[in-house]
């Protein structure tokens, strides 16, 4: 058990891990973000150019834990001397600041499809001369001869057909590159169920039939590392699932209102969505109820990070 300091909140994080292993022989080692593109949990196909927009600030309440699973990751790339870097869906760039700051001589890029928190990325204090941030769709983009590694953090779940975007990023990736991302693995956990389930009941079916994306928005995390292995990639995949205790009034709502409950917040109006979250945060306060230490809230993730080597292994 790990004690960190958030604000005047103390938050407790406790971690179990449970790890695909390598196959024999294998080494270690403008996001998406619409309607229709799924989520922390979300997508409505009938809205899938609608661009879903984001609140830097509620993103980042918790920020502590939100910023754990990217160190957990990019701990795992082994690059020594990148030429490109590249963060796919950076969000509001702190994170990729601190890539930045890991390799000075690298040029780092951030990509985000939100205006928001490419703004707030732009407007980082103390930011690094080799970073910068650009406006864009992850699947929109494509590496380049000079991308050493690619990363993204929570992400890929928001866009549809990201496996066949990995599969073109790994041919396309220059031998000794490195790809690391992270998802959420945490679908089926009552904070998603219950918001499906009464995005699905009668009251709300006919204003948000479609609006919430299911278990599909990832695959299974031995699909990953088959498609890695498989592309003549070393891989190692893993899942941890964090014990996050949080503190405050309905805090599991105050999370999820920062990532997978914001396309029901954008697709009802006030009067709607003070109904829904009334509905919603009692469910909620059910499943995870509070205890004088907090509310415990476990989420889930899912870990690949992958090494193309220099000559394609032998089969």
């Amino acid at each position: 058990m790990e004690e960190t300091e958030s604000g005047n909140a103390r938050i407790a994080d406790a971690r179990t891990r449970e790890t695909v292993e390598p196959a024999e022989g294998q080494g270690e080692h403008g996001s998406g973000r619409r309607l229709g593109s799924g989520g922390e949990g979300a997508d409505n196909p009938r809205k899938a150019d609608t661009p879903l927009t984001w609140d830097p600030a509620k993103y980042q309440a918790y920020a502590d834990l939100r910023d754990r699973p990217f160190f957990d990751l990019t701990a795992r790339v082994g690059a020594e001397a990148p030429r490109r870097v590249v963060d796919l869906g950076c969000g509001s760039g702190h994170l990729t600041a601190a890539l930045a700051g890991r390799w000075p001589d690298a040029e780092v890029i951030g990509l985000d499809s939100s205006p928001e928190m490419i703004e707030q990325a732009r407007g980082l204090d103390g930011a690094p001369g080799n970073l910068r941030f650009d406006l864009a769709a992850i699947e929109d983009w494509m590496p380049d001869a000079a991308t050493d590694v690619v990363v993204s953090n929570a992400a890929l779940q928001w866009v549809p057909g990201h496996t066949e975007l990995l599969s073109t990023w790994a041919a396309a990736l220059a031998p000794g590159a490195w790809l690391a991302f992270q998802i959420p693995g945490n679908f089926d956990a009552p904070s998603h169920a219950l918001m499906r389930a009464l995005a699905d009941s009668e009251r709300w079916r006919p204003k948000l039939d479609g609006v919430l994306r299911h278990a599909d928005a990832v695959a299974p995390l031995s699909d990953y590392l088959d498609l890695l292995l498989s592309a003549g990639w070393e891989a190692d995949a893993w899942a941890t699932a964090y014990q996050q205790v949080l503190q405050g009034e309905d805090p599991v709502l105050e999370w999820v209102r920062g990532t997978g409950f914001r396309p029901v917040m954008q697709a009802l109006d006030a009067a709607d969505l003070a109904e829904f979250e009334a509905s919603y945060s009692a469910a909620l306060r059910a499943a995870y109820p509070r205890r004088a230490w907090g509310t415990l809230f476990p989420f889930r993730r899912l870990f690949v990070v992958g090494h193309k080597p220099e000559q394609r292994r032998d089969t």
